[in-house]
């Protein structure tokens, strides 16, 4: 099966079933026998549909009597994939994207070729004309062209004004790029760098994080000999920093309350030299064996993983902990370029969050000793899952203040007053917000 076939069954099974699109692709590439610059076009042209979706079926309104929404699934995935490549990828002639879409539509619904032939040459007579957003308002030509749900840029727009917004927009469009944890109980991150050069990896040092490798055409992660012996973890450089941000002693009773998938929670094991212990909670029985995967994988012994709801208050733990963590489920806006499908999120879906977010944060508090510290953290970008929850905690729980973050350098405007704001067109990382908090009686 060739690169366009494969996108075309990933972007079908995102479309019906509302997958997360790297689910969907680490489903279905999981057996599939390809070479890499098949599965390079492949990822290419599924994350390319995904992330640009709104404009993508603006242009196709634009130009066809069907709507996009009367639109079957196999007509409107290719049609998005044909016109994907005209617009976005120079690497490849139109006269290749219209001729193998077309083959396509001839292959899965041979009726409607003609159709399809005839939108996409109707875009390579008058390219830049067609391609161009302008809906008469600013707003909408914003969630058109990036690809929104438009009151996120309503609400960027109000809270950033119009160049940050822009900018964020243009950050998020951008490939992330990947990063690896050296597991620095069993290797240095000179020796790893070697070792991942030996497999032709291009391999970096990360200058704010002493653990973090930033990699290139590093393929079939799972499959490598160094993942598989432990020697590494796949996370980004703004999530390291919350284990930065702790900061724990050795010997030190460590809680983290939303564990899953175990990035964090293994950082600060081994932040801790596999001494003391931490206790890693989730309420999903599929998650906490990805966490018990990952402790495993990487060697270490100083990591207990339990099932335990966050938004339940556990009476036997009181006042034990020398450090928490609240990683609380969020929006996710701070790592669209990750997940592309959180741009199309509604107001509705997030409604909630904050009042979740409070109740996790209140309960991770009642853990926490007398000098103990509490960190709350999230990978999205909006104050009010951010500091406007820390603001309400800190107004009801007045044994509790924010401290100072001196061990990085990070966000120097916000950082000596207790947490960190990053944003991707900024700081060149994931979006997230960590906040350190010390128990002081």
């Amino acid at each position: 099966m060739k690169a366009r076939e494969i996108a075309f069954k990933v972007l079908c099974d995102i479309e019906d079933n509302n997958n997360y699109s790297n689910i969907a692709i680490n489903k279905h590439f999981r057996n599939l026998q390809i070479t890499n610059q098949d599965r390079g076009l492949a990822t290419e042209l599924i994350y390319g549909v995904v992330e640009n979706k709104y404009y993508l079926d603006y242009i196709i309104d634009k130009l066809s009597k069907i709507k996009t929404q009367k639109l079957s699934t196999y007509v409107k995935i290719l049609l998005r994939m044909g016109i994907y490549q005209i617009a976005f990828l120079d690497s490849i002639s139109d006269y290749a994207s219209v001729n193998e879409t077309v083959n396509l539509v001839k292959k899965y619904d041979n009726r409607s070729a003609g159709f399809v032939n005839a939108i996409l040459r109707n875009i390579l007579r008058s390219k830049e004309e067609v391609l161009k957003v302008d809906t008469g308002n600013q707003i909408m030509d914003l969630a058109t062209k990036y690809s929104y749900s438009p009151w996120i840029i309503k609400n960027w727009t109000k809270t950033f004004g119009e160049e940050f917004t822009e900018d964020l927009l243009e950050a998020n469009n951008e490939k992330p790029n990947l990063y690896l944890r050296v597991n620095t109980l069993k290797i240095s991150r000179d020796e790893l760098i070697d070792k991942l050069q030996s497999q032709d990896i291009k391999a970096y040092k990360v200058p704010t994080i002493e653990e973090a490798i930033r990699v290139e055409n590093l393929k079939d992660i799972e499959n490598n000999e160094l993942f598989k012996n432990g020697l590494f973890t796949i996370q980004d450089i703004s999530s390291m920093l919350i284990g930065k941000v702790i900061n724990p002693k050795e010997n030190s009773l460590i809680l983290d309350v939303c564990s899953a998938p175990g990035g964090k929670t293994t950082h600060l094991a081994t932040l801790m030299n596999n001494t003391g212990k931490v206790i890693a909670r989730d309420v999903f029985e599929h998650k906490l064996k990805l966490i018990q995967n990952a402790v495993d994988r990487l060697g270490l012994t100083n990591v207990e993983v339990e099932n335990f709801d966050a938004s339940q208050i556990d009476e036997n733990n009181a006042g034990k902990f020398d450090y928490v963590l609240a990683d609380v489920p969020c929006s996710g806006l701070g790592i669209i370029r990750r997940k592309p499908e959180i741009k199309y999120k509604t107001k509705a879906d997030l409604k909630d969050l904050p009042t979740i977010q409070s109740s996790i944060l209140e309960n991770a508090s009642k853990y926490v000793k007398v000098d103990g510290i509490l960190v709350y953290s999230t990978c999205t970008i909006q104050d009010n899952e951010n500091i406007n929850v820390i603001d309400e905690f800190l107004k009801n729980n007045d044994n509790f203040e924010l401290v100072a973050i001196d061990e990085l350098n990070v966000d120097l405007d916000n950082q000596n007053k207790g947490y960190l704001k990053i944003y991707p067109n900024i700081h060149g990382m994931d979006g997230f917000f960590i906040s350190k908090l010390k128990r002081v009686r």
